[in-house]
Formats: structure tokens, C-alpha cells, sequence
């Protein structure tokens, strides 16, 4: 019994020395602030959390290498949970420079908002070529069923990650914040 117990104590402060904290950065998604600089098409919109696929919602930062696979490590990691992060990011980037009210879901006023904007993201990937896509469609349809038109809308982003290393994870981050800055001007615009 002792023996039992002084080996799960040496294997348990193996594995805790081989966890070190400081080894693991994260990384935000945070589009810089613009200025108003659109018309306010949309009024009081809902943001519904945004669709990502599998490898651009996990917690570690994906890019592709030469071989077209999707990499990781657990080392570079983002800062919140990724749909979370790009749909406020969205919604604040959307609201900034339109003056409308983008809230995301659940809609926490007292009056309903006018329309609900839902994006799905077909990709979002750093691409071996040093491109960060990202690819989906958005949806903006009224909040009710009584009146509005629905408006279906595809978009396809390509951004340049800057930097030497195309795979370095702050390169990645940068490119996302700016992709996700670009998506909100085009909602913004309903085009």
C-alpha cells in the first residue's frame, strides 16, 4: 500500500512539472475600433452566435501546412471560446460603424430588436499560402413574422497574414481580428 502511494506521488509530480503555465499563450480575437463610417441599415438586430467549423471553434489556433493538414498546438490557444469571440467581436464591429444596435443573442431589452442576423462560416482558415480565408454566408431577416424581407448573402474574405511566419500564432490572430472587421463592414452595408 505505502509502495502504491509513493508511486502516485512521483507520477503525479512528474506530470505537474511537465505542466508548466507559462508555455500556453492565448490570443484574442479583437478587431481594432473604427468610427462611424456607414449608414444604419439594420435598427435594433440580434446577432445569433456564429456557426464555425469544428477546427476553427476548438480552443488551439489551427493553420494548414504545405501538405493541405490542419495543425495545431496545445501551446497557442484563444484567449475566449472562438464562436463567442467572433460574434460579440461582430456585433460591436457591425454597431461601430453603422451606429445600429447589434446585440448579441440572447437580446437583453426591454423592446425586440427590428431584425436577427445569422452567420455561418464555411471556412476560416490560415492557409498554407499565407492567406487567412473566411468564407460563409449571412442571413438578415426580420425579428418578426409580420413584415421585412429576408436578405441571404454569401461572402468570401481573403486576408494576408503578415509576418515572416505565416503559422506564427499573433500573425493568425491579427489576420482573424482584421477578417472578422471585414465581414462586419460587409454586413454592415447589407451587400
Amino acid at each position: 500500500m505505502t509502495r502504491l502511494l509513493i508511486l502516485s506521488l512521483a507520477a503525479a509530480g512528474l506530470l505537474a512539472g511537465c505542466s508548466d503555465p507559462t508555455a500556453t499563450a492565448r490570443y484574442p480575437i479583437a478587431p481594432a475600433p473604427v468610427a462611424k463610417a456607414l449608414p444604419d441599415k439594420l435598427g435594433q438586430a440580434e446577432l445569433r452566435e456564429v456557426s464555425l467549423p469544428q477546427y476553427a471553434s476548438g480552443q488551439e489556433i489551427a493553420w494548414q501546412t504545405a501538405d493541405g493538414a490542419l495543425r495545431s498546438s496545445p501551446d497557442n490557444i484563444w484567449a475566449d471560446d472562438p464562436p463567442r469571440a467572433v460574434t460579440l467581436a461582430l456585433a460591436r464591429q457591425i454597431s461601430e460603424i453603422s451606429g445600429a444596435t447589434v446585440i448579441a443573442e440572447p437580446w437583453p431589452l426591454s423592446d425586440g430588436p427590428a431584425r436577427r442576423i445569422e452567420v455561418r462560416v464555411a471556412q476560416l482558415m490560415a492557409r498554407a499560402d499565407g492567406v487567412l480565408v473566411l468564407e460563409g454566408t449571412y442571413y438578415v431577416t426580420p425579428a418578426d413574422l409580420g413584415g421585412g424581407r429576408d436578405l441571404v448573402r454569401n461572402f468570401a474574405l481573403s486576408v494576408p497574414i503578415e509576418g515572416e511566419d505565416k503559422a506564427a500564432p499573433g500573425a493568425i490572430a491579427a489576420a482573424q481580428s482584421r477578417a472578422v472587421a471585414m465581414l462586419a463592414e460587409r454586413i454592415a452595408r447589407l451587400d
